[in-house]
């Protein structure tokens, strides 16, 4: 025996990392997955709620939903802090005006009817208002398998518009949804965008192109 050990095995991508189906979409300032929330739009809330996620936690109950990962979240209000529905408040770790603390997820099954009537509008408004990082995605989007493409998981985009899309992504990336509109022909990008998100959120889909878990 010549007494040498045997060569380490090559390393193994960690399990943890956080990707989305068929390209990347949810992404930080660098590029990298963000782990936590910094703003999330208010659905509906209580000026003296009982929380549904933490026992015992009374006070000013929100419920919301996150702008980057686009899941529903309930929060702890600061008393007598004015809240609007559809306001877009911070929930980052510092420097909080309004929120006093994030309590946790909530399911679509778990939110009140007022903020479910609320959602369709306020997703559409997320989308709209993050413009770049949606059509992002257009632009980058992958096959999910040799005879799905994860575009056509997109209400409304089917096979011949998935492939004019990808034409003419290939051409040049697309700009914003008025150019995807113009050169394509796909009517309202924003408002299909928002009903795919619904679908994720309320649990239809079985695989999520945009909301992160």
């Amino acid at each position: 025996m010549s007494g040498q050990q045997p060569p380490p095995p090559p390393p193994t991508p960690s399990s943890t990392q956080d990707t989305t189906a068929a390209g990347s979409f949810s992404q930080g300032e660098h590029g990298q997955p963000r782990k936590y929330e910094e703003y999330a739009y208010v659905l509906d809330f209580t000026p003296r709620g009982k929380s549904i996620t933490v026992r015992g936690r009374e006070g000013v109950i929100i419920q919301a939903m996150g702008e980057e990962r686009l899941t529903l979240l309930e929060l702890l209000g600061i008393q007598n802090a004015t809240v609007e529905i559809g306001e877009r408040l911070y929930i980052g770790r510092e420097g909080r005006e309004k929120v006093s603390s994030v309590l946790g997820r909530l399911e679509y099954t778990a939110i009140s009817q007022a903020a479910k009537n609320e959602l369709a509008n306020i997703i559409e408004k997320v989308v709209v208002a993050n413009e770049k990082r949606f059509i992002n995605y257009i632009n980058n989007a992958q096959p999910i398998t040799p005879r799905i493409h994860a575009l056509e998981l997109i209400p409304g985009i089917g096979k011949t518009y998935m492939m004019t899309i990808i034409k003419e992504r290939d051409k040049k990336k697309f700009e914003n949804f008025s150019d995807l509109q113009t050169r394509v022909g796909l009517r309202d990008p924003a408002k299909l965008i928002s009903k795919r998100i619904i679908e994720e959120i309320m649990g239809q889909a079985r695989m999520n192109l945009f909301v992160r878990k």
